[in-house]
C-alpha cells in the first residue's frame, strides 16, 4: 500500500510521493574516524542501505563530512543534538539532510537559523521528536502519542511560517503502541513523508520483534516512507531486518526468502545450523528466490517443491528439489554445502537469463 505524501529528495534518493520505502541505518563509529566510518558505510551499502546517518556531536565530526562523502555512494544525513551551530556547519560541509529535535536545540530563533540555512542549500530537514527528549512543556502529558504529535506539529507550523516545507517527520517511542498511535495521528494531520522507527528497541532479537510489529502495522496500512530499524547490534543487521520487513509485506523485493520448518521431534536433521549457514551466505544476494530447508518427510517435500530450490531431510539423507522436481539425494552431513552449491548455480542461471533479455 503506497504512501500518499509529499515528495522529498535526499541526495539522489526520493522518498514520499509513492516512491518505494527507503531503508536507512546509522553508523556507530566515531564520525571523525573517517577510515572506520567509511568502511562501515561501505558494508551498509553492500547489504542495500540507501541512506546513512552519522552522529555530529562536535566540529571534528563536521570536518569529516566532506571526506566521508567522497568515499561513499549513498546520501549522508548529519544527526544533530543541542548545537544549532553544528547543524548550520554540517549543512555547509555538504550533508544531504539534517536530523534535528528542535526541543533539544531550544529557542525557536535558533531553530530558524538552521531552517534558513537548509532553505539556502535546498536540503531536507527531519524533525525527529522522541519520547525520551520531549520539550519540557509536554512532559506532563499523560498520552505520550499525543504529546509527540503536538510537539512535532508545532515545529512543522513554525517551519511553514518560514516558508520551508522540505521536511521529513518522525515521532518515535520505545513503546510500540505509543509509536503506532503517534504515527497514525501524525499521518492524519499532515502529508509530509514519515520516517518510521521504534527508538531504542533493544537487542537483535527483541529489537527485531518490536520493530517488525510496530513498523509492520504502520506500513501495512500505507503509513511510512523511509524506515530505520534501531538495534543494539551491528548496523548491517538493521538493514537486513528492515528489508525483510518490507519484503514480508510485499513492499520491496530484497533477495532470497528462506522457508524453514520449526524444529520438532519429527525432524530427522538438525535444521538450525543449515538455515543459519544458508542465511549467512545469502545476506548480500539480491536475487529474489525462495529457498526451503525442511527437516522431515511430513510437510518437507511439499514445501521444498513449492520453493525455487530446497531440501527435505530424511534419517541419513535428504532430497534436493529444484524447480518443483527432485534433483538428487544428498547426505545430511554436508547438506548446507550441497544446497548452497545448487543455489549459486540457480542464481548464475537467473542472472545470465536477465543479461540476455
Amino acid at each position: 500500500m503506497a504512501s500518499n505524501t509529499r515528495k522529498v529528495r535526499i541526495g539522489d534518493v526520493e522518498i514520499g510521493g509513492g516512491n518505494p520505502v527507503a531503508v536507512q541505518s546509522m553508523t556507530n563509529s566515531k564520525t571523525e574516524n573517517i577510515k572506520e566510518t567509511v568502511a562501515q558505510i561501505k558494508e551498509l551499502e553492500e547489504v542495500g542501505c540507501e541512506i546513512v546517518r552519522v552522529a555530529v556531536p562536535n566540529r571534528k565530526a563536521i570536518a569529516a563530512i566532506p571526506k566521508i562523502k567522497k568515499n561513499i555512494k549513498i546520501p549522508l544525513i548529519a544527526d544533530i543534538h543541542f548545537h544549532w551551530e553544528y547543524a548550520v556547519e554540517a549543512i555547509e560541509a555538504g550533508a544531504d539532510k539534517i536530523r534535528i529535535n528542535p526541543g533539544n536545540i531550544g529557542k525557536l530563533d535558533l531553530v530558524a537559523k538552521v531552517i534558513e540555512k537548509a532553505k539556502e542549500k535546498d536540503i531536507a530537514v527531519r524533525i525527529g521528536v522522541n519520547s525520551g527528549s520531549l520539550h519540557p512543556k509536554y512532559s506532563k502529558e499523560k498520552d505520550i502519542a499525543k504529546a509527540l504529535v503536538k510537539s512535532c506539529i508545532e515545529y512543522v507550523n513554525f517551519c511553514e511560517k518560514l516558508k520551508f516545507k522540505n521536511l521529513v517527520l518522525s515521532v518515535k517511542s520505545s513503546s510500540v503502541i505509543d509509536s503506532i498511535n503517534a504515527y497514525r495521528m501524525l499521518a492524519s494531520e499532515t502529508n509530509y513523508p514519515l520516517h518510521l522507527g521504534i527508538t531504542e528497541s533493544g537487542s537483535l532479537m527483541s529489537g527485531t520483534i518490536k520493530s517488525s510489529v510496530g513498523l509492520g502495522v504502520l506500513l501495512a496500512s500505507g503509513i511510512g516512507d523511509t524506515i530505520r530499524v534501531s538495534l543494539s547490534a551491528d548496523p548491517v543487521h538493521e538493514v537486513h531486518v528492515a528489508f525483510q520487513i518490507l519484503q514480508a509485506l510485499g513492499l520491496r523485493s530484497y533477495g532470497p526468502e528462506i522457508i524453514s520448518c520449526p524444529t520438532c521431534g519429527r525432524c530427522d536433521i538438525d535444521v538450525i545450523p543449515v538455515v543459519e549457514e544458508i542465511e549467512k551466505q545469502l545476506m548480500k544476494v539480491r536475487v529474489p528466490i525462495k529457498v526451503a530447508v525442511m527437516g522431515c518427510v511430513v510437510n518437507g517435500p511439499g514445501e521444498a517443491r513449492e520453493a525455487d530450490i530446497g531440501v527435505a531431510g530424511g534419517k541419513k539423507e535428504g532430497v534436493l528439489f529444484k524447480g518443483g522436481k527432485a534433483l538428487r539425494r544428498i547426505s545430511t552431513s554436508n547438506m548446507a554445502e550441497e544446497l548452497m552449491a545448487e543455489i549459486k548455480k540457480l542464481i548464475e542461471d537467473i542472472e545470465k537469463t536477465k543479461e540476455k533479455e
